[in-house]
């Protein structure tokens, strides 16, 4: 057995490791506790953006909008399978409800407080992890078919550049200058520049794990059962029937983090975007920016690893098996939309993302004891958003006061 640590984060995902490495930072004491080891879930597949300027939440008018033309398409950008419609029905509801505009304008300043603070975060953090060359400067551009689905989406672009976040609108000209090889049923195109990266999120997750080891940090493999607290602390029971100990638990387990919150008193109606996507050799296709295919809901990226075609939503829980169609269909797009990609010898994945129906993670308190901290529920945005997590958390367990309000984020709001 290990000396007892302070801290024990349960999750070595982007979050979990990011929150870690902050705890160090102040000087405690930390161990991680996974049930599969780092950069097993999302963290490892995901299309490694710093996606800053997703200010809006996905929970909305324009997705209600959206949202039943999608859901007949079986292989389109949202989909509930059959065998999961009953279950998600209570998820979908509470997501219907935090569409109203009111929400919406809660929800949009909350996103964009916590999005100011990732991005205030990220660089120092990476500087003092290791990581800073691991960044990229590349923006991203997305893509309208027509000047219709252009002007539905001003109103969005209008309230980031309110925020002072860069956006700059193109026609065809401009988009072939920027990005030269998409089909000519893209009429025009906005492309962010701020819009930022890792060259690989797994590779990145890694590299955080082994900073944390570097710095004096155990990682152990271990499924954790559940968390009790206990006088000046708190225990967890690990599968297997052991136990630890530690003065401060940070539950950061992604889309498992939910099962344990509930054995803590809280309900957190936390569901999984099952996220689908292919990695193709970094031959298959020049590309010099992020293309968001917004329309159909996916995106194709550079990383180290190759050129990544993914993203959509399928609500279907963790027990389902995948359903790979999903990312075939979305690669055949990828063919049409870039005629010169080359979709041989692709890798194809699934993983969980974590989401909560007001499209904020839960960051504070459990409601049994201040001992435990929840940093989970960041949906497609965990990435992006794991620095300023870490940043909070880091605030909460050594009492300091947090960088923002986290009232927004508060695990008891549903």
């Amino acid at each position: 057995m290990s000396p007892t640590p302070e801290v024990i984060v349960v999750g070595a995902g982007v979050v979990g490791l990011s929150a870690a490495l902050a705890l160090q930072m102040r000087g405690l004491s930390v161990m991680v506790l996974d049930r599969e080891g780092p950069a097993a879930g999302a963290s490892a597949g995901n299309a490694g953006a710093l996606a800053f300027s997703d200010i809006l939440p996905l929970a909305s008018p324009g997705i209600l909008r959206k949202a039943p033309k999608w859901l007949l398409d079986p292989l389109g950008p949202l989909s509930v399978p059959p065998a999961y419609a009953l279950r998600i029905a209570p998820w979908m509801l509470r997501f219907w409800r935090a569409c109203s505009p009111a929400q919406v304008r809660r929800s949009t300043v909350a996103q964009t407080a916590l999005m100011d603070l990732s991005r205030a975060e990220l660089e120092p953090f990476l500087a003092a992890t290791g990581t800073l060359p691991m960044l990229r400067k590349e923006g991203n551009l997305q893509v309208y078919e027509s000047e219709a689905e252009f002007r539905a989406a001003l109103p969005g672009w209008q309230v980031r550049l309110d925020h002072g976040i860069e956006v700059r609108h193109l026609d065809r000209a401009e988009m072939d200058a920027l990005q030269p090889g998409l089909a000519p049923r893209f009429l025009r195109g906005t492309f962010t520049p701020g819009w930022q990266s890792v060259t690989e999120p797994k590779e990145f997750t890694l590299a955080l794990a082994d900073r944390f080891r570097a710095n004096g940090g155990q990682i152990v493999r271990a499924e954790v059962l559940a968390l009790t607290p206990a006088g000046e602390g708190v225990t967890l029971a690990l599968s297997g029937g052991e136990t630890r100990t530690a003065g401060h638990v940070v539950l950061a387990a992604g889309a498992h983090s939910h099962h344990l919150a509930r054995g803590l008193g809280d309900r957190i109606p936390l569901e999984t975007e099952r996220g689908y996507n292919t990695t193709l050799p970094p031959d298959a296709f020049d590309l010099r920016t992020q293309v968001t295919f917004g329309g159909h809901g996916f995106v194709v990226t550079r990383l180290a690893s190759g050129i990544r075609v993914g993203g959509a939503v399928e609500l279907g829980g963790l027990k389902l098996p995948p359903n790979f169609a999903r990312a075939e269909a979305m690669l055949k797009k990828a063919q049409s939309f870039l005629p010169g990609l080359k979709p041989a010898g692709g890798r194809q994945w699934m993983g969980f993302r974590p989401s909560l129906p007001d499209t904020l993670p839960a960051i504070g308190p459990a409601r049994a004891t201040p001992r435990v901290t929840y940093a989970f529920g960041h949906g497609h945005l965990g990435l992006t958003q794991a620095t300023a997590t870490a940043r909070l958390v880091a605030d909460l367990v050594t009492g300091a006061p947090p960088a923002i309000d986290l009232t927004p984020f508060s695990p008891q709001r549903f």
